[in-house]
């Protein structure tokens, strides 16, 4: 019997939709100094262009998993590509901050649902044999995308105009429509399916107020009465929703799926390794734009190679994992991207940017062998008529953990910075020789060029831009330091995805399930005969 090949065009066309939508939440950021202003508004409001993408796409993942089986995957998929562009239309011919962050709600509502969608239908499509490959192949979409963002973002505003932003997903989108209808094949789907409507109300409110916490909980201050309140309520909120789809048959969320070992695990290394993966996206722009003057072109190109190197080696570690598995593939890939971010973490103010850009492409090869078989290895596990709903769960904590991690990075970093920035002030004295020789090199420029009596001045101000750089640099290298860390603290829960637990995992769900369609048709059948029996007894 020969093996049935990967359909490519299918594939091709989920990663160009995936790509699409990860690749549109970060190309923003370099515009977002440009349209402060054109609309002429501070970076509180600015910033609500980025949040309401983010709030959005968290709050429409849960439902992804109940859509695609009650209308179909492929349906929705279509659907959610449409949103997608037109939203991406509207945003294109915004006038304001105000109309400007509602579209982005609306491309939000299709770019959330095509990521976990996406990696539904390859599920379902793709023989469980050759899964490695296919996700290998997908996954060059969601790390690729957030290291090119900034550099095409950048290209654009600098030479044509923000506009293009938007307006670039719109044949982009007519085309994925297109080709999704031709390619991509219609999954079976359940009319009898209820939805969910209190646990998608519940998991709203937590989803909102928790990503709002995150995104603004540096600003705000994690210990502000706003904030709090946002930690509070959304706690309050996972807490009953948890209780809620426990206590009910048809849950928008299948949280009975974490009775799974193997699932658990590599949903928690997921977690780990997108907090590991989108520090150095975060940290490393912000060292060579705020601290080393570079432009966002010239940053962008700084992390291509990086890019360019995750995207060469998804293919390969999907490949890999389908002959050996995720653990050795886990160990080895974990064990250079944490040693790599440790080298990284001794970033100073006069790196080469030569090295940083080998360091960082070191670092990237190590993350790409072990990011997809993660979450291949627990997604392995799920019965097919229940891998949409683990895709939203993957899918969501990916989104919570990226968003934690940016936060917690955000922290380290400038609590560190402050501690650096009072050490550095207590260690300079205007009576060493260095601070001497400075002083006279200041002083000297400043009175030929700003008059007399202006050299004390100019020096203390140097002087302090310098101290806070160098603190700056120092609380970004504990940042990595951290996040390395990080990255280790995955090894313990390689070990529970082995490829021989993997099987027994995936065999124990399929009779459980199994098991339980048995129950629910004995139930039906008994309800038939005594149709006056109440349901809850």
């Amino acid at each position: 019997m020969t093996e049935r090949p990967l359909p490519w065009p299918a594939l091709m066309v989920l990663v160009l939709g995936a790509f699409m939508a990860i690749l549109d939440g970060s190309i923003i950021n370099v515009a977002l100094p440009r349209l402060m202003a054109i609309f002429n508004v501070n970076p509180s409001k600015i910033q609500w262009i980025m949040t309401a993408y983010l709030l959005t796409s968290g709050v429409v993942v849960p439902i992804t998993g109940y859509l695609g089986d009650r209308f179909g995957y492929k349906r929705i998929y279509i659907y959610s590509t449409i949103a997608f562009t037109i939203g991406s239309a509207l945003c294109g011919i915004a006038w304001s901050n105000n109309s400007l962050i509602i579209f982005r709600v609306v491309q939000a509502i299709g770019g959330g649902m095509l990521i976990p969608l996406s990696m539904s239908i390859i599920y379902r499509i793709i023989p469980r044999q050759k899964i490695g490959m296919a996700m290998g192949v997908w996954g060059i979409s969601a790390t690729m995308a957030p290291a090119i963002g900034p550099t095409l973002g950048g290209y654009l505003v600098d030479h044509f105009s923000w506009h293009l932003i938007f307006t670039i997903n719109i044949p982009i989108g007519i085309i994925s429509v297109l080709l999704s209808y031709m390619f991509i094949e219609e999954t079976e789907f359940q009319k009898d399916l209820k939805f969910d409507f209190l646990g998608t109300v519940i998991s709203s409110i937590a989803l909102v107020c928790l990503l709002l916490a995150l995104s603004q909980g540096q600003d705000k201050g994690w210990t502000s009465q706003y904030i709090v309140t946002l930690f509070a309520i959304s706690g309050f909120s996972i807490v009953i929703f948890c209780l809620w789809e426990l206590s009910i048959p048809d849950p928008m969320l299948e949280l009975r799926l974490f009775s799974n070992s193997t699932f658990t695990a590599s949903i928690l290394a997921v977690s780990l390794s997108s907090v590991a993966m989108f520090s150095a996206i975060f940290l490393i722009p912000m060292y060579c734009q705020t601290l080393r003057d570079l432009s966002p072109i010239q940053t962008g190109l700084l992390i291509m190679p990086m890019a360019l190197a995750t995207g060469m080696m998804m293919p390969v570690s999907g490949r890999l994992f389908d002959k050996i598995g995720a653990l050795p593939l886990g160990i080895a890939g974990i064990s250079i991207a944490a040693f790599f971010t440790f080298i990284l973490s001794r970033l100073t103010l006069e790196t080469d940017f030569e090295w940083i850009k080998w360091i960082l492409v070191c670092r990237a090869i190590g993350l790409s062998l072990c990011l997809m078989p993660l979450s291949t290895a627990g997604m392995n596990t799920i019965p097919g008529p229940l891998v949409g709903r683990a895709s939203a769960l993957n899918n969501l904590a990916r989104q919570i953990s990226s968003s934690l991690g940016i936060a917690f990075m955000t922290y380290i970093m400038v609590h560190r910075q402050s501690y650096h920035a009072a050490w550095l002030s207590d260690g300079v004295t205007v009576t060493s020789p260095a601070a001497i020789d400075f002083y006279n090199q200041v002083s000297g420029i400043a009175a030929s060029t700003l008059g007399p009596g202006t050299g004390n001045l100019v020096f203390q101000g140097y002087l302090g831009i310098m101290v806070q750089k160098q603190a700056m640099a120092q609380g970004i290298g504990d940042a990595l330091l951290v996040s390395s860390i990080i990255t280790l603290l995955i090894i313990p829960l390689v070990f529970y995805l082995s490829k021989d637990r993997v099987e027994a995992s995936r065999q124990k769900e399929k009779e459980k399930y199994a098991r339980f369609i048995e129950e629910e048709k004995s139930k039906s059948a008994e309800e038939e005969v005594s149709p006056s029996q109440p349901v809850f007894e």
